[in-house]
């Protein structure tokens, strides 16, 4: 088995994803220990399946919330209780298999060198990949490379990164935003105004069909304005920040 990291966690944020649940944590469980899993009140009983795999896996946490309160929310306890545990980083990844477990140890190990930068997934998609979204989220990631003047996030939606803990613990902490699907995106952007530097890693998604056991959460018309509004105000905070951020830029060889 491998040994435990003290400072590197896996985190897996998780809601009614289905079946692939179970395959997802095993996958990162084969490369990663230890990994938690934060149940984000799920209604389909993954949470008792998961509950079963960690009574048999002593590097598996399984955590489970009584209220649904979204992504960012079950992210935030997650990393509240990682650095009450002594951890400086997490990998947060999808439950659902989109994302690759067999990327861990690469963006551990760029972690591990940079500590102080985030490193972020940049999707690289397949024919199983909607085309709305995959022309979509290019919208989102211009107006976060606005935002940030052309930093350097590669992909602001893909949640298969390695965060910092306490950069975004306390940027999650000084507002109330950023706590559903909106989290990914704010995420980086504020981290970049905190002065964390993104280092971009191409890795593959897939999307699955129900047919293969996909679960899909996403709604477009509530979802797509979640972000308009995410945007608006991260405009108006990027206009407040704008000569810091040029200043800061114009360092940054």
């Amino acid at each position: 088995m491998k040994e435990a990291s003290r400072s590197h966690l896996v985190l897996i944020p998780s809601y009614n994803p289905g079946e692939r649940v179970y395959e997802t944590v095993q996958a990162a469980r084969r490369v990663w220990n230890p990994v938690w899993v934060v149940v984000d009140a799920s209604t389909d009983g993954t949470a008792e399946g998961l509950r079963r795999m960690a009574q048999a896996d002593a590097g598996l946490r399984v955590i489970a919330l009584p209220r649904n309160g979204g992504k960012g929310a079950a992210v935030l306890h997650g990393i509240e209780l990682a650095q009450a545990a002594g951890f400086t980083h997490v990998l947060t990844m999808d439950s659902d298999g989109q994302h690759p477990p067999e990327l861990i140890g690469e963006f551990m190990a760029a972690s591990a060198a940079e500590p102080s930068c985030m490193v972020l997934g940049v999707p690289v998609f397949d024919a199983s990949a909607p085309n709305l979204r995959v022309k979509g989220r290019r919208v989102s990631n211009w107006w976060a490379n606005l935002e940030t003047l052309w930093t350097g996030i590669g992909d602001s939606l893909f949640g298969f990164r390695v965060y910092p803990i306490m950069p975004l613990r306390d940027v999650m902490r000084k507002q109330l935003w950023m706590r559903r699907f909106d989290f990914d995106p704010e995420a980086v952007v504020r981290m970049c105004w905190s002065g964390v530097r993104p280092l971009n890693k191409p890795a593959p998604v897939r999307y699955f069909h129900p047919d293969e056991g996909g679960v899909s959460h996403f709604n477009y018309w509530r979802d797509n304005a979640l972000l308009t509004w995410m945007h608006v105000r991260l405009i108006l905070g990027f206009l407040l920040r704008l000569p810091v951020l040029a200043i800061r830029r114009l360092r940054t060889p």
